[in-house]
Parts: C-alpha cells; sequence; structure tokens
C-alpha cells in the first residue's frame, strides 16, 4: 500500500454527538480521535423530530444535509492537525449512523422511513466519493448498510466490531447501544434479530435541564450513600453540567435511597426520611434535586429529567422483550449483554438494573464497550475483504419493527414503573 493510501477516517454520525477517528491502515494505529455535537440538533433532539422536519421541508432537509457534511470535513481537518499529517493524504473515509442520520447525510428523501413498511432506501451500503456530498475534500466514501427501519449502519458496526474481537460460544447475546434512537440486537443460535426503540435523548442527558453531552465539567458520577451527593467530574474540574451516566447513576441512587418512588415521583422533603430531603427544592413549578450547588451554577434532576429518562428505559426495556419474545428466549438465557453508549464513563450495569433495565442475571454477563459503534466502523475499514464481511453481516440480521406493534405498546406500559427497591 502506498503512502497516500494509508490513512483512512472513521465516523460515528449520532443522533446526538459525532465521534471520529483517523486511521493508519497499514498499523491499525488511531492516530487521532474528536467528537462534537450533531448539529443538526436544531430541528430536533431526536430522529423522529428531524424526520418531520425534512418531510415538511425541502430546504430544511438540505439544510440538515450541509450541515452534517460540514461538520464531518471540519472534523477530518481537525483529526489531521492533531495527528501532523496533511488533508491531502487521507484515501477515503467510512460513516455509520442511524438510517434517517445516514439518508440525511446523503440527501436522500426519507418518506420511505416516515411510512410503512419503514424501509430504507437502500439495505445494503453504499460506495461514492465525498466530493459528491459536497465535500472540497474528494476521496472513497462508505456508508454502512442499513438492513432496515430505523436499524442503522450504527448498529451494522457495533455488532460487527463485537463479533470480530468476540467469543462465538457467549451466545445468546444482547447488544445495546443506549443512543437517542437506541439499537438492540439478539444473537440467538445462527439468527440475529434487531431492532429500534425511540429511546429520546435522555441517555446522553441532551433533553436534561443541566445536561451536557460527557466532556470536561461533566458530572459522570454520584454516590448518595451518606446522605449527599459525592459526585465525579470529567475532568477533576468544576461542574458545569450532568452526562448520561451520571444522570442515571443520580436516579438509580435516588431510587435505592427512597427520593423517588416506583412511579418516578421525585418526593416531597416532608417525605424523606433523611437528609437527602435538605436536597429537594422546589423550582418553575416542579420539585427538582440539587445535585451541587456553587455562587454560579446550581446542577440539578427535576422531576421532568426523571420523567425522561423513565420513558427512555421503558422503550428500551420493552424493545429488549420483543426480541426475546421474538427468539423464544427470557433475559434469563442470555450468556452476554454488550453494552456501548455515548452517555460517558463505563455504565454501572448494577444502576440500569436499578432503573430496571437489566435483570440480575444481565447484570452479572454485561460488558462495556467504549465508541462500539465507532470501534466497528474502524474494524470494517482495517478489515482486508473490502467490507465484504460486514456486508454478510447486515444481511443476516432480522429487523423486527416495533411501531404501533401490540407486543411494544403492551411491554412500554408494564415497564413505566420503576422496580421496587
Amino acid at each position: 500500500m502506498r503512502s497516500s493510501e494509508q490513512l483512512a477516517l472513521a465516523f460515528d454520525v449520532g443522533t446526538t454527538t459525532i465521534a471520529a477517528s483517523l486511521l493508519n491502515r497499514v498499523t491499525g494505529e488511531r492516530l487521532a480521535s474528536a467528537g462534537r455535537l450533531n448539529p443538526q440538533r436544531e430541528f430536533g433532539a431526536d430522529v423522529v423530530t428531524r424526520l418531520a422536519a425534512a418531510l415538511s421541508s425541502h430546504e430544511e432537509s438540505q439544510t440538515m444535509t450541509r450541515l452534517i457534511n460540514g461538520e464531518l470535513e471540519s472534523l477530518a481537518t481537525e483529526l489531521c492537525t492533531k495527528a501532523g499529517v496533511n488533508v491531502a493524504d487521507i484515501a477515503s473515509m467510512a460513516a455509520a449512523g442511524n438510517s434517517v442520520i445516514q439518508h440525511l447525510l446523503l440527501g436522500l428523501p426519507v418518506n420511505s422511513l416516515a411510512f410503512p413498511p419503514y424501509r430504507p432506501l437502500f439495505p445494503s451500503g453504499m460506495k461514492l466519493r465525498t466530493i459528491e456530498l459536497g465535500w472540497a475534500m474528494d476521496v472513497d466514501c462508505r456508508i454502512l448498510p442499513m438492513p432496515g427501519g430505523y436499524v442503522g449502519g450504527d448498529l451494522v458496526a457495533f455488532l460487527f466490531g463485537a463479533l470480530t474481537e468476540g467469543k462465538t460460544d457467549d451466545n445468546p447475546c444482547l447488544y445495546l447501544d443506549l443512543g437517542t434512537n437506541g439499537e438492540i440486537a439478539l444473537a440467538a443460535g445462527e439468527k440475529i434479530f434487531a431492532t429500534s426503540a425511540a429511546a429520546g435523548p435522555a441517555f446522553e442527558a441532551g433533553n436534561l435541564a443541566c445536561g451536557m453531552v460527557a466532556l470536561p465539567g461533566a458530572i459522570d458520577r454520584i454516590n448518595l450513600d451518606k446522605g449527599r451527593p459525592e459526585i465525579n467530574v470529567i475532568g477533576d474540574c468544576s461542574p458545569v453540567g450532568i452526562c448520561g451516566s451520571g444522570a442515571i447513576a443520580a436516579l438509580a441512587a435516588m431510587l435505592e435511597q427512597g427520593v423517588v418512588d416506583e412511579t418516578g415521583r421525585l418526593l416531597a422533603p416532608e417525605e424523606i426520611p433523611s437528609n437527602l430531603a435538605n436536597h429537594v427544592q422546589e423550582r418553575q413549578g416542579e420539585n427538582i434535586f440539587v445535585l451541587y450547588r456553587d455562587a454560579n451554577r446550581c446542577i440539578y434532576l427535576s422531576q421532568n429529567d426523571i420523567r425522561q429518562i423513565q420513558l427512555a428505559k421503558s422503550a428500551i426495556s420493552a424493545g429488549i422483550e420483543v426480541l426475546l419474545s421474538h427468539a423464544g428466549l427470557n433475559k434469563t438465557d442470555l450468556k452476554q449483554v454488550i453494552l456501548t453508549g455515548s452517555f460517558g464513563v463505563v455504565l454501572s450495569s448494577q444502576d440500569l438494573k436499578n432503573i430496571g433495565i437489566f435483570s440480575e442475571n444481565m447484570v452479572k454477563n454485561c460488558r462495556f464497550v467504549h465508541e462500539g459503534a465507532l470501534h466497528g466502523v474502524e474494524t470494517s475499514i482495517l478489515a482486508a475483504d473490502d467490507f465484504a464481511s460486514l456486508d454478510k453481516l447486515a444481511e443476516a440480521i432480522k429487523v423486527i419493527p416495533l411501531s404501533g406493534t401490540p407486543a411494544f405498546e403492551k411491554n412500554f406500559f408494564e415497564y413505566m414503573n420503576f422496580p421496587k427497591q
């Protein structure tokens, strides 16, 4: 391979955040990495809202396409600067996202995703040149396959990366990408079932009152055992907000300490028998739980924040149950659970049990994969078969739609409450 063909870009284009890396294809080394917020968020925090915006206005659809491509090319420049290489040395790139994001990235109509049977315009991967996307840079571009519905290239990438490195005997295995567009896959025997649950941006703190992405200043872990919040902050600096892992940890602790009841209600101070009652206040007509306060800011979880996480966990839990039902399995049958997402640090599996997503068996068999989708894109770039094995995996995935299905709706309402602690 000539030196001019050695460098490649990998992108995981999430609904809320974008993760990117620069690779040496010969050595497999990651030369640089970077992340940013998805600029399309001004058109809505989730894919359903952006889909509606794209359907209502061709101009808004084009703007979302221009915004995301501009951000990716800007990230490419940033990565090259970090690695000390020239942009002209980049030979190729590959990108993965959910189906709506990939359609908008390519400037394609989204009508087929908005109406039954909810199918992407192209389930297989697509090859093109970045100049066709409006980039000044002109390199080979690969957009990963979309098996169907809202199950996109990001889940395919996550699966590919995990399966390439994982053990084939740890089956049945559940794969969870907890993001705004929560994607779930179940490998059972020779079959792979997959679905997508519209969890909303709560797991990434995108719609929380004090939410932020997992950057320096974000509270990412919380303990309430001593009757007061003990926080950990990314970057070991003064906190400015809370990321997804911190919000889930806070809620799990609040449930455990009796600050929030099983219906998701944040109790009034007089109902809380511990010193934690002092952290419950009222703001703009709703109760909040103060996690941190200084002269400049107050960081808290509000009653509405708790409801957002509650809806997200209910959607994910219902999606898991639908896949298990299709495979004729229960949570106790799972031999492995692989978790990824953009929520912050390694998310505690015990916290996920406390809020009602995991069972005890899932806690015992869970492992976390950092940047699962991005790692999978990198793995596909480095594979020697020009994406053939990844394409084969995508073809083997059976997509189970959730929208409007009685089983999903029944499970969604059954999982609405939190477990009794």
